[in-house]
């Protein structure tokens, strides 16, 4: 490893649900040219089709998004192999979202199908314990085939506190709720926000200054909404991602100093690259992945990563830094139903949040 290297960790679908991936795979990210190498298969594990760090332990957890699913721990060596520490079922079906609470002592857990937040307590060394407690929520939209009841698909700590966001894409809801740090368990206060009908909460990324943005998967679009007097969220404006119909968007990104958002597009199998004012978002580029079905991307320095699920490919951008434009660099790298990719540097491990991705974005 040179001195600019870092680790990616990339999770994957599996046989078990369809997919052709074995686990979670190790590359190298050279930090000059933005190019990865693939250095092997570091956990062979069900459908890990998303993953997240611990905030200050050298600790990797991945959902199994299975029809019993459950929650999977890694400790994290200075060579980033893995050694299991914990797995633990969720209590629902289809686990596809996980994130830790900022002061690092639960696990939380969206059940997609099932529709519910799984709440684990860690221990000292980041090993999740039995769950503390399983958040059902309620509610359906007009799209039968895809809102016939509650769908989670995102679970959101807030940086600091015990405030938790939830993105329904069942309900057209983002639900507030709180998670007391002592007992583990959550409190459903009420919905965030109420998206239009149809919208299909699907991921979402909040500003500096309380904004959140939210990708609609069945809409096809990006809406903002900003704080207002009674706590929630209100609507300030949305934007169409891309000219294709059928756009179904996965994942939603920014850049350290927030000037510029991308959104992937399955379907189009574009990326969207959207310029960040506090008045709002302007489309200015969408840009072919030169993959099929971008199921997730990274934004690391000055590149642009993208996880092909349905081409089996990891592509590669450098990104404009005035333009805010990626542009395609290299041959895709060759993986099997790739679905998320994580950033891990070797250098920061137990040194914070460095080697993960923000869930926040500075917008001046």
């Amino acid at each position: 490893m040179g001195p600019n290297d870092e680790y990616v960790f990339l999770g994957c679908y599996t046989g078990e649900t369809g997919g052709e991936g074995d686990g979670i795979v190790l590359l190298r990210r050279d930090g000059r040219t933005g190019a990865l190498t693939r250095l092997g298969l570091v956990a062979r594990t069900p459908s890990p089709s998303f993953l997240a760090r611990h905030p200050t332990l050298p600790v990797l957890y991945a959902v199994n998004e299975l029809d019993a699913g459950t929650v999977s721990a890694f400790a994290v060596a200075e060579d980033a192999s893995l050694l299991p520490l914990a797995v633990q079922p969720t209590g629902g079906a289809a686990p596809c979202h996980l994130a830790v609470s900022a002061d690092g002592r639960h696990l939380l857990a969206a059940n997609y199908t099932s529709g519910d937040v799984a709440v684990f307590p860690l221990d000292g060394q980041g090993a999740p314990g039995r769950r503390s407690d399983l958040l059902a929520l309620d509610g359906k939209g007009p799209v039968s085939d895809r809102q016939d009841g509650p769908h989670t698909h995102m679970v959101v700590p807030a940086p600091h506190g015990p405030d938790v966001l939830i993105s329904d894409l069942g309900s057209d809801r983002v639900w507030h709720a709180r998670l007391d740090p002592l007992s583990g368990r959550l409190t459903l206060v009420g919905p965030a926000i109420v998206a239009e009908p149809g919208t299909g909460p699907r991921h979402l990324l909040r500003t500096a200054d309380g904004t959140v943005l939210l990708v609609g998967e069945l809409t096809g679009d990006l809406s903002w909404f900003r704080p207002g007097g009674d706590g929630t969220l209100q609507r300030a404006g949305v934007r169409v991602l891309s000219a294709t119909p059928g756009n179904c968007p996965s994942e939603v990104t920014a850049g350290g100093d927030g000037r510029f958002v991308y959104v992937a597009n399955r379907g189009p199998d574009t990326v969207s690259v959207l310029a960040w004012e506090p008045g709002g978002g302007t489309l200015v580029a969408e840009v072919a992945t030169g993959g099929e079905w971008p199921r997730h991307i990274a934004l690391i320095a000055d590149h642009l990563y993208v996880a092909n699920e349905r081409s089996h490919t990891v592509t590669i951008f450098r990104v404009d830094p005035d333009t805010g434009i990626p542009w395609s660099q290299g041959e895709p790298v060759p993986e099997s139903s790739p679905t998320c990719l994580l950033r891990w540097h070797s250098a920061k491990v137990g040194e914070g949040m460095a080697g993960q991705e923000a869930d926040t974005i500075g917008v001046s």
